[in-house]
């Protein structure tokens, strides 16, 4: 019985070229992940991957992913990709299948959402886009660094391969934004044309000092008990030059320590 992954080996030396070899497939671990990978190769176009069943079901998009709901992007579907390719980036060589630069250009969660979102719950999710892959017809929603919201995946009538990859009209939408506008890596900032150039992006500066050297650093005993700052209720919006205040949605409040340096 063919494995997953089998037509994907079946394509590529690995002796020669830097993409990962096929692992063994584990079950969900948390959140489904997608990722996208800006992939030049004989022409440049976007592989769009979701995880169902430990690898990545991945869709070749010649024209990227649109936030115009009006807009339909032929989506091919390919072979399935391994779990580890999702933080692939590199250049694969001349002769290859597939030989060209690759980047991450986004990456993040999703979660089915036709029926609720299943975001805490990846073996529903899961065996919720298996019966969709199977139908022909995915609806999700992407918490990504670029893409966000509900999108779909439809197989076109009568074919096997194609499908079309459609934005929902949500928050999320828009017909005047171009996403690919940013062709950078999100992992490395990378673009293709540094890996063509063999540039590396500057590394940001980070500024190293010891704990007693922060502005009102002070030296104390490690505290037994230790309480964050809470939100305070107040009848209505005020200005007083005491306190700052910035937007929120939700977040986790963290505190540090520093003990023996």
């Amino acid at each position: 019985m063919a494995t997953p992954l089998e037509e994907y080996e079946r394509k590529r030396r690995f002796d020669r070229t830097p993409e990962p070899p096929p692992a063994q497939v584990a079950p969900p671990r948390g959140p489904l992940v997608f990722v996208v990978q800006k992939h030049r190769a004989r022409r440049l176009h976007y592989d769009f991957r979701l995880e169902i069943d430990g690898v990545l079901a991945s869709w070749s998009v010649p024209k990227g992913p649109s936030l115009d709901p009006g807009e339909k992007r032929l989506a091919v579907h390919v072979e399935d990709h391994p779990f580890e390719y999702g933080t692939f980036e590199g250049i694969i060589p001349a002769g290859q299948y597939g030989a060209g630069e690759v980047i991450v250009w986004d990456d993040g969660t999703y979660s089915p959402d036709d029926g609720g979102l299943a975001f805490d719950d990846p073996e529903t999710a899961n065996a919720r886009m298996r019966e969709g892959l199977a139908q022909g017809k995915l609806s999700f929603t992407l918490r990504g660094r670029k893409l966000k919201g509900s999108w779909a995946l439809v197989r076109m009538s009568g074919h096997e391969r194609d499908w079309l990859l459609i934005k929902h009209d949500d928050a999320f939408a828009s017909r005047d934004r171009d996403p690919l506008a940013d062709g950078r890596s999100v992992r490395s900032g990378r673009t293709i044309e540094d890996l063509q150039a063999g540039r590396l992006p500057e590394a940001p500066a980070h500024e190293v000092r010891a704990p007693q050297e922060a502005v009102g650093a002070r030296r104390a005993p490690i505290p037994e008990k230790l309480s964050p700052m809470l939100a305070s209720l107040a009848p209505g919006p005020f200005s007083h030059p005491d306190w700052w205040f910035e937007p929120k949605l939700d977040g986790i409040r963290a505190l540090a320590y520093v003990q023996a340096g």
